[in-house]
């Protein structure tokens, strides 16, 4: 089975070893994604949560699929006291559409700026 890894002009060079995405059969799987380099860098849990979630649609239409095709996302949270805006943005994103999620308190991500990373599974069209 062969993989197909993809980097998004839009999301912005990488600046490391890792790729965007990496299709495998029917399965799209993410890097972690934040809001590093975005208008909503210094901003709130809930606008960086937004900012990642249009740069994971971003990729997902470059797939031909979409965020009601989340399978499981895995989200990074620097400061577990900001859980409430985010659980409020997060409802607002997924609609009816509420995929499997594990919530991980971190001590810190790669910039003091960034609240959130995200990283996804999304089911692609067969």
């Amino acid at each position: 089975m062969q993989l197909r890894r993809e980097n998004y002009p839009a999301l912005g060079p990488v600046a490391g070893p890792y790729s965007h995405s990496v299709v495998h059969a029917n399965t799209l799987y993410t890097s972690g994604l934040t809001a590093f380099a975005t208008d909503h860098q210094k901003g709130s849990i809930d606008a960086q949560a937004r900012s990642i979630f249009q740069q994971l649609a971003t990729i997902c239409a470059a797939n031909n699929t979409s965020l009601a095709m989340l399978i499981k996302v895995t989200l990074f949270v620097s400061d577990m006291r900001q859980i409430a805006p985010l659980r409020a943005a997060l409802f607002d994103i997924y609609g009816e559409h509420i995929p499997a999620s594990s919530l991980v308190g971190v001590g810190s991500l790669f910039s003091e700026d960034l609240s959130i990373e995200v990283e996804a599974i999304v089911a692609l069209p067969v």
